[in-house]
């Protein structure tokens, strides 16, 4: 309970403290926005470590050489926890936005950060606001910007090491703006929080990169399918690491 707390005032004290400095943030976008997504992006960095420490996390990383590190990719990634985005977004080596859920654009202070960080919000009940949302990450990572989304669609409560069935349309952005996919398979973050909510406790966990995909290398059929391409390498990948915890 007091890891809880403490990542709880963590947060909080984050929000509150940074507003002078997200005015800031904002300045300098207007004159250099290259520099404010790098600046955005080494701040949240850095305050994402702090609470990834104070809740003990041990974190084993496996294939982080697969990652690009001169071009924008599109991540995909199992979701079975809320920290799942912040032991994904301390190891980015460049500007990266998360697909969030609609709702959270209405959080304030915190759909600030996440524009800054190129966030996009995805309305799952609007078909059309949903395609724009595509389209808008197309754009980012042609831009230069990585986006990296969690297929399934929403967090997976179900037993540890299996998957929802990945959505094809997320890997549209892919496509369209022909870069590279990188899977990852994230194995037992829900035992830090979701597990024994409201308790935090110290949990090892393993992150691996798979190597890229790149859809028009692959064969024709497996273009069509994209998401179930990339939903059997995280599968394998999650089993093989399940030994690790």
């Amino acid at each position: 309970m007091i890891r809880f707390l403490i990542v709880c005032l963590t947060v909080i004290g984050f929000l509150v403290l940074a507003i002078p400095v997200a005015l800031v943030e904002w300045v300098i976008g207007k004159f250099n926005p290259d520099l404010k997504s790098r600046s955005s992006l080494n701040i949240v960095k850095g305050v994402f470590s702090l609470i990834l420490w104070e809740t003990g996390v041990q974190i084993t990383v496996l294939g982080e050489e697969n990652v690009p590190k001169d071009t924008p990719v599109l991540y995909v990634a199992n979701h079975r926890s809320f920290f799942d985005i912040l032991v994904t977004y301390v190891r980015v080596p460049r500007p990266t936005g998360y697909i969030a859920k609609k709702e959270m654009e209405k959080i304030p202070l915190l759909s600030t950060w996440m524009r800054y960080l190129h966030c996009l919000f995805m309305d799952r009940s609007d078909i059309k606001k949903g395609l724009q949302t595509i389209l808008d990450g197309v754009e980012k990572l042609k831009n230069g910007v990585s986006i990296c989304i969690f297929p399934e669609g929403t967090r997976n409560k179900g037993e540890e090491g299996t998957l929802l069935s990945f959505k094809e349309g997320s890997f549209k952005m892919a496509t369209k703006a022909g870069c590279p996919i990188v899977p990852i398979a994230i194995n037992n973050t829900a035992d830090i929080w979701e597990a024994h909510f409201p308790t935090m406790k110290k949990t090892r966990i393993v992150i691996e990169y798979g190597k890229p995909v790149i859809a028009k290398e692959l064969p024709k059929e497996q273009q069509k399918f994209i998401g179930a391409y990339c939903q059997e390498i995280v599968q394998t990948m999650l089993d093989k690491n399940s030994t690790l915890i």
